[in-house]
């Protein structure tokens, strides 16, 4: 199938050509004609799906044919599209100028926390038909009198199990009530636990569309995946060791929480290894920047916590790897999704100590697979057992911050923290800028010598395969995916 045959109209159909859209992929096929249909829909797909494509293609085209229709206020905002973070909502952002580049009657915009809200609060003042929000900061400007939800034709719920996650599910339920029971719904996550099978059930309309691509415990065959069982004091060592391979153009690196991202960064600089952290305590210019670099290759190392990630789109990403491995094993997948894309090639390695064990473990269980363990490392040790699928070793999580729920003011739950995303105006904050991602737009156009053996052992990414089935001052609280007010 192609575009062609999804009954798009042709500003939109010119649009995906120009960016080289020509097939749409597996949740773009299924979901953009039950949008266009106007029904609600329930769709499940992780990160590289194409699923942002999936709901911005469609929605252009319902708004541009009820703009037709009916007569709507001037600026009247028709379309909201909620998501987690900064760096997702930008993203999403751009994926509607870019595909509406010929609809220059809808007007976008974007609005996060963590910056200045002038710059925001006078593009709503001119108005917009399509906002993409944040939910704190979306709360505090319709507190502040600065947005109407009434006329909502299009509701979009992106990421909700990151919304879960980061404790923004009440901020949600607030919301919630300002739209109009009229309307249309799509409710995407790339999870379903009960909490989030509950809210949907709320908010959409009996009977929804479900659409289920790619499941969360699969892991893409373009991905080679091995372990490394290594003492925690030697894990800097080790990263420094794979990154001596030259052939690792582009590599993204995880972290559990932003101390964490920090001390990598510091490690490597000791190195002679530059790399920048992105995380919920970084400031906003600073997590464009970085990315920025990311993407135009200048940074070649990227460390980030999960989070901070969603929104990370780089096609050229020839490899991930966890330096330390997340305790909820579907992260895992969504992590080293983030390599072999589009047909690529990708690696992704993770460091395993011995408190790790049963997040590994965890890990194979949800893929239905052994990881194979790398030993042609100098910091293979004993004392970190390797990790059977079929073995039967009754492996105990470890108790502390990373083998329990995050306590308040923690990485990943509870209030606390620091940037803020819904504190109105925070003393300090800097103005959002970058370019269509800062305001309103209408649409628009070994050391030295590495071996060959090394090469293939980390794999330098990128070969093509043939693709199968992409208001007031107040103090801000809450860190990355710690509270209600978190830095997104």
């Amino acid at each position: 199938m192609t575009f062609d045959e999804l009954n798009l109209i042709d500003p939109i159909l010119k649009a995906l050509k120009e960016e080289g859209y020509t097939t749409p992929t597996p949740i773009q096929e299924q979901a953009i004609p039950h949008v266009l249909e106007g029904k609600d829909l329930l769709g499940v797909a992780q990160t590289g799906t194409g699923k942002t494509a999936a709901f911005t293609v469609p929605i252009l085209q319902v708004l541009h044919r009820t703009g037709q229709l009916q007569q709507h206020a001037r600026g009247a905002i028709r379309c909201l599209v909620l998501t987690p973070t900064r760096e997702l909502a930008i993203q999403i952002n751009e994926s509607f100028g870019a595909y509406g580049r010929h609809l220059s009657q809808i007007r976008h915009t974007v609005i996060f926390g963590g910056v200045g809200q002038n710059p925001q609060v006078q593009t709503l003042k001119r108005g917009v038909e399509v906002l993409i929000a944040t939910p704190g900061r979306l709360l505090d400007l319709m507190n502040q009198g600065f947005i109407d939800l009434r006329q909502i034709e299009v509701f979009v719920l992106d990421e909700a199990d990151r919304m879960l996650d980061m404790g923004f599910i009440n901020d949600i339920k607030r919301i919630l009530p300002k739209l109009p029971t009229k309307r249309q719904t799509l409710f995407f996550s790339a999870t379903m636990p009960g909490q989030i099978q509950e809210l949907a059930a709320t908010i959409l309309r009996p009977n929804p569309v479900r659409v289920a691509v790619t499941p969360v415990s699969s892991t893409a065959e373009t991905v080679t995946q091995s372990v490394f069982m290594v003492q925690q004091s030697d894990k800097p060592a080790l990263l420094r060791h794979i990154l001596e391979d030259k052939g690792i153009k582009r590599v993204l690196v995880f972290t559990r929480t932003k101390h964490g991202a920090d001390k990598v960064v510091k490690a490597l600089a000791q190195y002679q290894i530059q790399a920048e952290a992105i995380h919920g305590n970084k400031s906003q210019n600073h997590r464009q920047r970085a990315l920025s670099n990311f993407k135009a290759g200048s940074t070649r190392v990227l460390v980030a916590t999960d989070i901070a990630a969603r929104g990370i789109d780089v096609d050229e990403l020839t490899h991930v790897i966890n330096y330390e491995i997340p305790n909820e094993p579907e992260t895992y997948v969504h992590r080293i999704g983030r390599t072999g894309r589009a047909g690529a090639f990708g690696t992704a390695f993770s460091f395993v100590e011995e408190e790790e064990r049963a997040y590994l473990q965890d890990i194979q269980k949800l893929i239905k697979r052994q990881i194979d363990v790398d030993t042609d490392h100098p910091y293979v040790t004993t004392a970190v057992r390797p990790v059977s699928l079929h073995g039967t070793e009754r492996i105990i999580r470890p108790k502390g911050p990373a083998g329990r729920p995050p306590r308040p003011g923690r990485e990943g739950g509870g209030r606390g923290g620091n940037a803020g995303q819904g504190g109105g105006r925070p003393a300090g904050s800097s103005s959002q800028g970058g370019g269509r991602s800062g305001g309103s737009s209408r649409p628009a156009a070994p050391a030295a010598g590495s071996s060959a053996d090394t090469n293939r052992r980390f794999g330098s990414g990128g070969a093509r395969v043939q693709a199968g089935g992409g208001g007031g001052r107040r103090p801000s609280r809450g860190g990355e995916g710690g509270s209600r007010r978190g830095s997104f």
